[in-house]
């Protein structure tokens, strides 16, 4: 199938940054089209919780003007923490007082806000980009998986880890950052696993040891997400099957790494219920960045993929929409100043979080964890 369709800018990836730029463009009167390789907005789960920073995350809801229905969806005691060891001894403890400045919402609620702030139609679901090729005067022509093309005069990567995009900018390409992951839920925890919930507390869980962990938090339905953090080779989720109706193998593959560590935590795997979902980390380079080329810019983690601990990586990808909305607008009829000035901001404000990401991990399964992250948190 071929269509000659055109839009004067066009967005490839409906995730939080791309939907944030499309809303601040919309409220600045400027529209544009979104495509998404998913099939629908419910084609599958949209992950656990965000704590929403601040100086990021809220400053891109205030300008898409949806900050106070964010508030709304924001979770009550969600900013509680806790750092145990190995042998579930904690080691530190703070209370949701609200005045920690960030906030928990559930991302697919967050999503849904922003979805439902753009018009109808925005979005085209089901519309996977397989290629992209630069045309004359800074515009783009862009092929989807159905053999549909459309032409644009500025064309933004909010693709993802593994952009389409990216490559008409940068050579660069997402590695293995060391550690996977693997999630479970568990369900109804206060009913059906009370020890689990009591060891999670009401927010977020930290239990860590060199090379391995489990972070977990409580989101508003009851139930508790816990990501499993194992510093092993590329291959290990590879060796173990995941997809087995029997989980408990897998379960049992998992475990092994933690035959020291006290029962509760143990317990957080052992009796979690439903599949196991297993995640490698992988983050570009710290300092990517890339020559200003025509027509074409990229944000989130298109544009500076890390590891998750910093916190940062949907904060930083709504702050980049919300900028380069506001750098578009600031500069009506001059596309290139606009992108000229979105990144000159954009390049040392992911280097320095690609850089925190990047020391968090290592704080987090270094041989003296916990006491690594308990020394950074007092340090702040």
């Amino acid at each position: 199938m071929t269509t000659h369709q055109h839009h004067p800018i066009a967005i490839v990836g409906a995730g939080l940054g791309g939907l944030t730029l499309a809303r601040v463009l919309h409220v600045h009167g400027i529209e544009a089209a979104l495509f998404d390789l998913e099939a629908s907005p419910a084609a599958r789960g949209q992950g656990g919780m965000l704590d929403i920073h601040e100086e990021s995350g809220q400053a891109a809801l205030h300008a898409a003007r949806l900050y106070e229905e964010f508030r709304a969806l924001a979770h009550p005691g969600g900013e509680a923490m806790r750092v145990l060891d190995k042998d579930a001894v904690v080691r530190r403890e703070e209370e949701d007082d609200g005045g920690r400045g960030r906030p928990e919402v559930e991302r697919g609620q967050l999503r849904d806000l922003l979805l439902g702030s753009l018009p109808a139609g925005s979005v085209h679901w089901g519309a996977k980009v397989t290629a992209a090729r630069p045309l004359d005067g800074a515009r783009h022509e862009v092929t989807l998986a159905d053999g549909s093309t459309f032409t644009t005069d500025l064309l933004i990567g909010a693709d993802g880890a593994w952009s389409r995009i990216r490559p008409l900018v940068s050579d660069a390409a997402p590695a293995y950052a060391g550690i996977s992951f693997v999630e479970v839920d568990l369900h109804d925890a206060d009913v059906r696993h009370p020890d689990s919930a009591a060891v999670v507390g009401g927010g977020m869980l930290f239990a860590l040891g060199e090379g391995k962990g489990f972070l977990a938090h409580r989101e508003p339905d009851g139930s508790l997400h816990v990501y499993t953090a194992l510093r092993v080779p590329e291959e290990w989720i590879s060796s173990i099957d995941f997809t087995a109706e029997d989980t408990g193998p897998a379960k049992a593959a998992v475990l092994e790494h933690f035959a020291d560590w006290d029962k509760s935590l143990q317990a957080l795997v052992a009796d979690a219920d439903g599949a196991l979902i297993p995640r490698r980390i992988h983050a570009l380079p710290i300092g990517h960045r890339w020559e200003r080329v025509p027509g074409v810019t990229l944000l989130g983690d298109a544009a500076h993929l890390m590891s998750p601990f910093a916190g940062e990586g949907a904060n930083l990808a709504m702050l980049d929409g919300a900028e380069l909305a506001g750098a578009l607008a600031a500069h009506p009829g001059d596309t290139e100043a606009a992108l000229a000035a979105y990144e000159r901001a954009l390049f040392p404000r992911s280097d320095k979080a690609a850089a925190d990401s990047a020391d968090g991990l290592d704080r987090c399964f270094r041989q003296d964890a916990p006491q690594s992250l308990l020394d950074l948190f007092a340090g702040h």
